[in-house]
């Protein structure tokens, strides 16, 4: 299901079927996205203890699709793609492994996820990692951006030495923004 907010930004509910044994999930068909043919050239996991909050990031080529495997996350995204028809639109929401789906996340929208409790991410990506040449950050906490992440006055996040230098929107190299 695409997201109102976003353009190109979709949910996709994942069924479990379970029996005695355990349980079995689809978590990616190509089907479920027929507005792009990607190739998946990359499968990468991410564990993060409570309170870690992981971006902004964004790339210029690089498609994210997540699936939040343990815990639960906040995930926030905020359309950086010129020309977009929701350029400059943000959005949170909530995913947690009890209710599992996955995201979409096109080139040119920022993405980053606060780990609400201890939580696994598993992504798979239409890149491979090139160093860090397509990888670029702006502010979680930039208020021109103003996700809601629902973090209280004076609470503390743990961020990256890098996620802690990303710019302002504002302050964003244009040869870094997206196409």
């Amino acid at each position: 299901m695409e997201l109102d907010r976003i353009q190109g930004v979709f949910t996709v509910a994942h069924r479990a079927m379970a029996d005695e044994r355990g349980k079995f999930t689809e978590i990616f068909r190509q089907e479920w996205f027929p507005q792009r043919t990607w190739e998946q050239v990359q499968c990468n996991r991410s564990e993060s203890r409570r309170g870690v909050l992981r971006g902004l990031h964004f790339h210029r080529q690089q498609v994210d699709y997540w699936q939040c495997v343990d815990g639960c996350i906040r995930v926030g995204l905020y359309d950086l793609r010129p020309g977009s028809s929701t350029g400059g639109a943000g959005t949170i929401l909530d995913m947690d492994s009890a209710r599992p789906c996955g995201i979409f996340i096109p080139a040119g929208v920022a993405h980053g996820y606060l780990a609400l409790t201890d939580a696994t991410i598993i992504y798979i990506v239409d890149r491979y990692y090139d160093g860090g040449n397509d990888e670029f950050g702006v502010a979680w906490d930039d208020p021109d951006i103003g996700l809601a992440w629902g973090v209280e006055e004076g609470s503390e996040v743990i961020l990256s030495d890098r996620d802690t230098a990303n710019p302002s929107w504002r302050d964003l190299d244009d040869a870094d923004l997206p196409a």
